[in-house]
């Protein structure tokens, strides 16, 4: 098993939740954003951006495109900001603590 999937899968829903709170996103504009920083399948994104819209983190509307048909677009709801700000909490703690291992360990 590839643990910089395992990495990528836990971040992801961060990523999407950070870049959508920046500004409301369509899907293959998520994909690129996210693309820039991680190499992601664009095929993972879109399961997630349905479980964040039935969970009640984001909501969805449909945006007229001069490049082709209706682009569907993601807003955050207030219950995806909470959650947003708790995992990102949730996250300084947890890459501090790794780091602090990672540095302890280094001078072994």
């Amino acid at each position: 098993m590839d643990i910089s999937v395992q990495f990528k899968k836990g971040a992801l829903e961060l990523c999407v939740l950070v870049l959508i709170h920046e500004q409301d996103r369509y899907g293959y504009e998520l994909a690129q954003s996210v693309s820039e920083h991680i190499e992601v399948a664009e095929g993972a994104l879109y399961p997630l951006l349905r479980r964040l819209v039935n969970e009640g983190y984001c909501t969805t509307y449909l945006q007229e495109s001069s490049e082709g048909p209706p682009r569907k677009y993601y807003k955050l709801t207030a219950s995806g900001e909470t959650h947003m700000k708790v995992l990102v909490r949730e996250w300084r703690l947890f890459t501090a603590g790794v780091s602090k291992l990672i540095e302890k360990g280094s001078r072994i």
